[in-house]
Protein backbone atom coordinates (compact mmCIF):
# COMPACT_ATOMS: atom_id res chain seq x y z
CA UNK A 1 0.00 0.00 0.00
CA UNK A 2 0.96 3.13 -1.12
CA UNK A 3 -0.14 4.94 2.35
CA UNK A 4 -1.97 3.50 5.35
CA UNK A 5 -5.47 4.77 5.96
CA UNK A 6 -6.90 5.77 9.17
CA UNK A 7 -9.40 3.40 11.01
CA UNK A 8 -12.07 4.92 13.49
CA UNK A 9 -12.73 1.97 16.04
CA UNK A 10 -15.69 2.69 18.42
CA UNK A 11 -15.11 1.81 22.17
CA UNK A 12 -16.73 1.48 25.34
CA UNK A 13 -16.88 4.06 28.34
CA UNK A 14 -16.48 1.89 31.59
CA UNK A 15 -17.30 3.45 35.16
CA UNK A 16 -14.28 2.64 37.72
CA UNK A 17 -11.79 0.98 35.48
CA UNK A 18 -8.83 -0.03 37.34
CA UNK A 19 -5.19 -0.52 35.89
CA UNK A 20 -1.98 0.43 38.45
CA UNK A 21 -2.52 2.75 41.52
CA UNK A 22 -5.90 4.22 39.32
CA UNK A 23 -9.60 3.26 39.71
CA UNK A 24 -11.28 5.85 37.20
CA UNK A 25 -14.01 6.13 34.50
CA UNK A 26 -12.50 5.38 31.07
CA UNK A 27 -12.66 4.69 27.28
CA UNK A 28 -11.26 1.09 26.59
CA UNK A 29 -11.11 -1.45 23.74
CA UNK A 30 -9.65 -4.54 23.82
CA UNK A 31 -5.81 -4.48 22.27
CA UNK A 32 -6.58 -6.85 19.96
CA UNK A 33 -8.93 -4.12 17.94
CA UNK A 34 -6.59 -1.65 17.15
CA UNK A 35 -3.95 -4.52 16.67
CA UNK A 36 -5.71 -6.14 14.04
CA UNK A 37 -6.38 -2.98 12.04
CA UNK A 38 -2.15 -2.28 12.62
CA UNK A 39 -1.43 -6.25 11.46
CA UNK A 40 -3.85 -5.82 8.35
CA UNK A 41 -2.11 -2.55 7.08
CA UNK A 42 -4.41 0.63 8.25
CA UNK A 43 -3.67 2.85 11.39
CA UNK A 44 -6.19 2.48 14.27
CA UNK A 45 -8.12 5.78 16.11
CA UNK A 46 -10.06 4.72 18.81
CA UNK A 47 -13.72 6.70 18.54
CA UNK A 48 -15.27 7.09 22.31
CA UNK A 49 -18.94 7.51 22.86
CA UNK A 50 -19.86 11.60 22.29
CA UNK A 51 -22.53 13.71 20.87
CA UNK A 52 -23.90 11.56 17.72
CA UNK A 53 -24.38 15.03 16.04
CA UNK A 54 -20.76 15.20 16.05
CA UNK A 55 -20.57 11.77 14.06
CA UNK A 56 -20.40 13.14 10.76
CA UNK A 57 -17.88 15.65 11.13
CA UNK A 58 -15.54 12.40 12.72
CA UNK A 59 -16.14 10.32 9.77
CA UNK A 60 -15.33 12.54 7.73
CA UNK A 61 -11.56 12.88 8.78
CA UNK A 62 -11.66 8.81 8.81
CA UNK A 63 -11.14 6.56 5.68
CA UNK A 64 -12.91 3.78 7.17
CA UNK A 65 -15.01 2.88 10.60
CA UNK A 66 -15.14 -0.08 12.71
CA UNK A 67 -18.06 -0.89 15.06
CA UNK A 68 -16.54 -3.59 17.49
CA UNK A 69 -18.05 -5.68 19.92
CA UNK A 70 -20.05 -5.01 22.89
CA UNK A 71 -22.96 -5.17 25.44
CA UNK A 72 -26.19 -6.20 23.50
CA UNK A 73 -28.36 -3.34 21.85
CA UNK A 74 -31.53 -1.49 23.39
CA UNK A 75 -34.47 -3.69 22.26
CA UNK A 76 -36.33 -0.27 22.15
CA UNK A 77 -34.26 0.38 19.52
CA UNK A 78 -35.94 -2.41 17.11
CA UNK A 79 -38.97 -1.87 18.71
CA UNK A 80 -38.99 -4.78 21.10
CA UNK A 81 -39.49 -5.24 24.82
CA UNK A 82 -36.70 -6.72 26.92
CA UNK A 83 -36.08 -10.40 27.11
CA UNK A 84 -35.01 -11.41 30.40
CA UNK A 85 -31.86 -12.50 29.25
CA UNK A 86 -30.80 -9.46 27.44
CA UNK A 87 -27.60 -7.16 29.25
CA UNK A 88 -28.33 -4.41 30.24
CA UNK A 89 -28.53 -1.21 28.19
CA UNK A 90 -25.54 1.05 26.75
CA UNK A 91 -27.48 4.10 25.75
CA UNK A 92 -24.77 6.49 25.12
CA UNK A 93 -22.99 3.80 23.14
CA UNK A 94 -25.74 2.81 21.28
CA UNK A 95 -26.84 6.50 19.86
CA UNK A 96 -22.68 7.17 19.28
CA UNK A 97 -22.53 3.74 17.14
CA UNK A 98 -25.43 4.37 15.35
CA UNK A 99 -24.97 7.78 14.16
CA UNK A 100 -21.57 6.67 13.12
CA UNK A 101 -22.60 3.98 11.23
CA UNK A 102 -25.55 6.74 9.64
CA UNK A 103 -22.52 8.53 8.70
CA UNK A 104 -20.60 5.96 7.41
CA UNK A 105 -22.88 5.13 4.94
CA UNK A 106 -23.78 8.63 3.87
CA UNK A 107 -20.06 9.25 3.16
CA UNK A 108 -19.67 5.99 1.37
CA UNK A 109 -17.07 5.15 4.05
CA UNK A 110 -15.98 1.65 4.13
CA UNK A 111 -17.61 -0.14 7.10
CA UNK A 112 -16.67 -3.00 8.83
CA UNK A 113 -19.46 -4.34 12.32
CA UNK A 114 -17.78 -7.09 14.14
CA UNK A 115 -20.53 -8.82 16.43
CA UNK A 116 -22.58 -6.24 18.22
CA UNK A 117 -21.71 -3.88 15.53
CA UNK A 118 -23.10 -6.16 12.84
CA UNK A 119 -26.50 -6.49 14.65
CA UNK A 120 -26.37 -2.64 15.34
CA UNK A 121 -26.02 -2.28 11.38
CA UNK A 122 -28.76 -4.37 10.73
CA UNK A 123 -30.82 -2.34 13.17
CA UNK A 124 -29.52 0.98 11.96
CA UNK A 125 -31.45 -0.52 8.35
CA UNK A 126 -34.40 -1.29 9.82
CA UNK A 127 -33.94 -4.94 10.90
CA UNK A 128 -34.55 -6.46 14.11
CA UNK A 129 -32.53 -9.36 16.66
CA UNK A 130 -33.01 -12.40 18.13
CA UNK A 131 -32.25 -11.54 21.51
CA UNK A 132 -30.66 -15.29 22.95
CA UNK A 133 -30.31 -18.35 21.05
CA UNK A 134 -29.71 -21.16 23.35
CA UNK A 135 -26.93 -23.95 22.24
CA UNK A 136 -25.55 -22.13 19.28
CA UNK A 137 -22.21 -21.78 20.00
CA UNK A 138 -21.76 -23.44 23.03
CA UNK A 139 -21.96 -21.94 26.99
CA UNK A 140 -23.00 -18.73 26.89
CA UNK A 141 -20.07 -16.22 28.74
CA UNK A 142 -17.42 -18.33 26.68
CA UNK A 143 -15.49 -18.01 23.92
CA UNK A 144 -15.68 -20.74 21.27
CA UNK A 145 -15.09 -21.83 18.07
CA UNK A 146 -17.59 -22.77 15.13
CA UNK A 147 -17.79 -22.99 11.38
CA UNK A 148 -19.11 -20.46 9.07
CA UNK A 149 -20.24 -21.21 5.62
CA UNK A 150 -19.57 -18.59 2.98
CA UNK A 151 -22.57 -17.38 0.69
CA UNK A 152 -21.09 -17.44 -3.54
CA UNK A 153 -21.14 -14.53 -5.06
CA UNK A 154 -20.75 -12.28 -2.20
CA UNK A 155 -18.47 -9.43 -0.75
CA UNK A 156 -17.82 -12.16 2.44
CA UNK A 157 -17.09 -15.00 -0.13
CA UNK A 158 -14.36 -12.83 -2.12
CA UNK A 159 -12.60 -12.12 0.72
CA UNK A 160 -12.92 -16.02 2.62
CA UNK A 161 -14.21 -18.20 -0.12
CA UNK A 162 -14.35 -21.26 1.79
CA UNK A 163 -16.02 -22.58 5.08
CA UNK A 164 -14.03 -21.69 7.95
CA UNK A 165 -13.77 -21.58 11.68
CA UNK A 166 -14.22 -18.43 13.38
CA UNK A 167 -13.55 -17.50 17.03
CA UNK A 168 -16.91 -16.62 18.81
CA UNK A 169 -18.65 -15.23 21.99
CA UNK A 170 -22.15 -13.82 21.35
CA UNK A 171 -26.39 -14.85 22.29
CA UNK A 172 -28.10 -13.06 20.25
CA UNK A 173 -28.42 -12.85 16.23
CA UNK A 174 -30.16 -10.96 13.26
CA UNK A 175 -33.68 -11.64 12.89
CA UNK A 176 -35.49 -9.72 10.11
CA UNK A 177 -33.12 -8.15 7.87
CA UNK A 178 -32.70 -4.74 7.92
CA UNK A 179 -33.10 -2.79 4.17
CA UNK A 180 -30.97 -3.72 1.47
CA UNK A 181 -28.77 -6.07 3.55
CA UNK A 182 -28.38 -9.68 2.51
CA UNK A 183 -26.95 -12.56 4.36
CA UNK A 184 -23.10 -14.10 3.48
CA UNK A 185 -22.31 -16.21 5.58
CA UNK A 186 -23.96 -19.03 8.04
CA UNK A 187 -23.49 -21.29 10.82
CA UNK A 188 -24.64 -24.80 10.62
CA UNK A 189 -27.85 -24.25 12.30
CA UNK A 190 -28.85 -20.94 9.82
CA UNK A 191 -27.97 -18.67 11.89
CA UNK A 192 -27.05 -15.43 10.31
CA UNK A 193 -23.30 -15.13 10.51
CA UNK A 194 -21.99 -12.31 7.72
CA UNK A 195 -24.49 -9.16 6.87
CA UNK A 196 -23.12 -7.02 3.57
CA UNK A 197 -25.09 -4.11 1.63
CA UNK A 198 -24.14 -5.16 -1.93
CA UNK A 199 -23.79 -1.80 -3.88
CA UNK A 200 -20.36 -0.04 -4.67
CA UNK A 201 -19.37 0.35 -1.10
CA UNK A 202 -17.79 -1.65 0.98
CA UNK A 203 -20.30 -2.50 3.99
CA UNK A 204 -19.93 -5.68 5.79
CA UNK A 205 -20.90 -7.12 9.57
CA UNK A 206 -19.49 -10.08 10.82
CA UNK A 207 -21.09 -11.75 14.11
CA UNK A 208 -17.84 -13.35 15.15
CA UNK A 209 -14.79 -11.68 16.99
CA UNK A 210 -11.80 -11.98 14.22
CA UNK A 211 -10.08 -9.61 17.17
CA UNK A 212 -9.63 -12.67 18.68
CA UNK A 213 -7.82 -14.79 16.27
CA UNK A 214 -5.00 -14.25 13.23
CA UNK A 215 -7.08 -14.49 10.41
CA UNK A 216 -6.62 -10.72 8.66
CA UNK A 217 -8.44 -11.47 5.45
CA UNK A 218 -11.97 -9.25 6.83
CA UNK A 219 -9.59 -6.65 8.28
CA UNK A 220 -7.38 -6.57 5.59
CA UNK A 221 -10.18 -6.06 2.93
CA UNK A 222 -11.75 -3.04 4.60
CA UNK A 223 -8.41 -1.73 5.20
CA UNK A 224 -7.63 -2.12 1.55
CA UNK A 225 -11.15 -0.63 0.28
CA UNK A 226 -10.42 2.43 2.55
CA UNK A 227 -7.12 2.53 0.93
CA UNK A 228 -7.79 2.40 -2.33
CA UNK A 229 -11.58 3.46 -3.06
CA UNK A 230 -13.03 6.48 -3.21
CA UNK A 231 -15.89 7.70 -1.29
CA UNK A 232 -19.09 7.11 -2.68
CA UNK A 233 -22.43 7.94 -1.44
CA UNK A 234 -25.11 5.24 0.23
CA UNK A 235 -27.74 6.80 2.10
CA UNK A 236 -29.19 4.72 4.59
CA UNK A 237 -32.61 5.42 4.40
CA UNK A 238 -32.60 4.94 0.57
CA UNK A 239 -31.42 1.39 0.39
Amino acid sequence: MSSRPLIGISTYKESGARWGVWELDAALLPVGYPRLVQDAGGIAALLPPDDPAHAPAVVARLDGVVIAGGPDVEPVRYGAEADPRTGPPARERDAWELALIDAALAAGKPLLGICRGMQLLNVALGGTLLQHLDGHTGPVGVFGTHKVQPVPDTLYASLVPGPDDVPTYHHQAVAVLGRGLTVSAHAADGTPEAVELPGPGWVLGVQWHPEMGADLRVMRGLVEAAQSSPAGHLSPSGV
